[in-house]
């Protein structure tokens, strides 16, 4: 299915001031849906269509049955098949059906709300209400039906929706989740069982209708600085000025997310809606777990510290040791701790248990580099991306390519002969493929890796078949050398 972008790229010749418009309204507008228990359509005039519009997007309310079932986005229509489109787009003002009609064997009420830019109509909202199910008319509905007309004449108006709102309309409270009206003294006038129960929550017992909602809100908060920042936020949008959500934390501990949205439909002030949402056990489990990532980073740093301590003494007694065999042992030892507690050290940093393993390899390879002698130079180079990958392949897969490398720049050059030594990396959805390549003197005779009996390529064979769940392959390279194959599934279900 073609985004809303695209559907306008290929129907219509609107500018990008335009466009970002309607991208704002279809952002709000399932505010619209719910408060108006019905349907909404985009509708937008066809270039060269000769008055035909077609449909870029379209919502069906939560807080009622549908009228669309079926998806619209797409269709056409012509002026004659939809008259109340072409009328509302000439005469920037809501057309209503005068009498129901049947829509796929369902009774249906059109209405049409044109979207103002500047001084035309760059769209037309069709209002589709299903009225199958007859609804009894309630305080609740017609608070409802009430707040969405003042929005609807609001998007004629072309004051609504302001791009000074915020972009977080998508993580806002929902009518569902409490609904307040307040009237332009800042009074409640309505407020929904969900909206009572959030200040319930927060510490009011009392019946919020009547009340004075910004200076009421404001006694209930426990930070002073949230307090005032939430009362200025209803002000505000009580004297027409959009705002974002907000979030504060009332004196008995609970949580609340408000926005406030002005009303001034034809321009007059007709006072505001809060939105409002109990958040309160949301945040204690994201509170739960931030605790537990803490924790599981200060295990990696804290392992990390342990792994630097156990690499110094190694290296300690290296220093002290008179054989050249047993100096060589304890520097690889070193190099192998050194290179796990670079992985810690990085998921100590990590929010989510994941590694980027070039900017880990970056201080991994030079570390390997060290081992080649003046007499024999070994320049190493890396091209591809390993990209980021979770911590149960980050510390196997550290482990065998550094196998791999070290074993390159020991054993491919003959004493006194320098090289180069090249790991290529290739991503793809499902796999990393690894080639560790060199130009030195080959593998030897008869060489089977199965056979091999050094102590980095046994390292390296059993971490790749047993950790990474990959498969690992040396052979004589095509211009002479050595490559090493490594195959790694990134998918550990694999």
């Amino acid at each position: 299915m073609s985004t809303l972008a695209e559907l306008l790229a290929d129907n219509t010749g609107l500018p990008g001031e335009a466009v970002d418009h309607l991208q704002l309204v279809v952002a709000e507008w399932q505010l619209l849906a719910d408060l108006s228990f019905a349907d909404f359509l985009m509708w937008v005039p066809v270039a060269g269509g000769e008055g035909d519009f077609v449909c870029v997007a379209q919502v069906r309310p939560t807080t009622g049955p549908t009228a669309h079932p079926e998806d619209v986005v797409g269709t056409r229509f012509t002026s004659e098949e939809h008259p109340q489109l072409a009328r509302a787009a000439r005469e920037l003002r809501l057309c209503r059906e005068e009498e129901p009609h049947w829509y796929n064997d369902l009774p249906m009420r059109r209405e049409a709300i044109p979207v103002r830019f500047g001084d035309r109509a760059i769209a037309v909202l069709s209002r589709d209400s299903n009225l199958a199910s007859p609804r009894v008319p309630s305080p609740l509905e017609i608070a409802y039906l009430g707040s969405a007309a003042d929005l609807c004449q609001m998007i004629a108006d072309g004051t609504y929706p302001s791009p000074d709102g915020g972009t977080d309309v998508h993580t806002s409270p929902r009518v569902g989740d409490g609904l307040i009206r307040v009237d332009q003294h800042g009074t409640v006038v309505f407020a929904s069982p969900n909206g009572q129960s959030v200040y319930h929550r927060m510490g009011y017992e009392s019946e919020l209708v009547g009340a004075r909602l910004a200076p009421l809100t404001r006694s209930l908060i426990r930070d002073p600085f949230d307090a005032t920042e939430i009362s200025h936020r209803i002000l505000d949008a009580i004297a027409g000025k959009p705002s974002s959500r907000a979030e504060a934390e009332s004196r008995r501990g609970a949580v609340a997310l408000f926005r406030a949205l002005p009303l001034r439909p034809a321009g007059r002030p007709a006072g505001a809606l809060v939105l409002a949402r109990d958040v309160t056990e949301v945040k204690r489990r994201d509170r739960a777990l931030m605790s537990k990532d803490a924790t599981i980073r200060e295990i990696h740093h804290r392992v990390k510290n342990n792994l630097q301590t156990v690499a110094a003494l190694l290296r300690l007694q290296s220093r002290r040791t008179p054989s050249g065999e047993a100096r060589q042992a304890l520097s690889e030892s070193v190099r192998r701790v050194s290179s796990i507690a670079m992985v810690h050290e990085a998921l100590s940093m990590s929010v989510d248990e994941r590694v980027d393993l070039d900017k880990l390899f970056d201080n991994v390879l030079p570390m390997v580099g060290e081992v080649a002698t003046a007499e024999a130079q070994v320049k190493l180079s890396r091209s591809g991306s390993f990209g980021i990958v979770a911590a149960e392949i980050a510390t196997p897969l550290v482990m065998v390519v550094a196998e791999l490398v070290q074993n390159a720049v020991e054993h491919a050059f003959a004493p006194g002969k320098s090289g180069d030594v090249e790991i290529a990396v290739e991503r793809s959805a499902g796999r990393l493929d690894i080639l560790i390549r060199d130009d030195g003197r080959g593998l030897p005779a008869g060489f089977s890796l199965e056979r091999a009996d050094g102590l980095g390529l046994q390292i390296a064979r059993t971490l790749v078949e047993s950790e990474l769940r990959g498969s690992l392959s040396l052979r004589g390279g095509r211009s002479g050398g050595t490559e090493a194959t490594l195959r790694v599934p990134l998918n550990r279900r694999g």
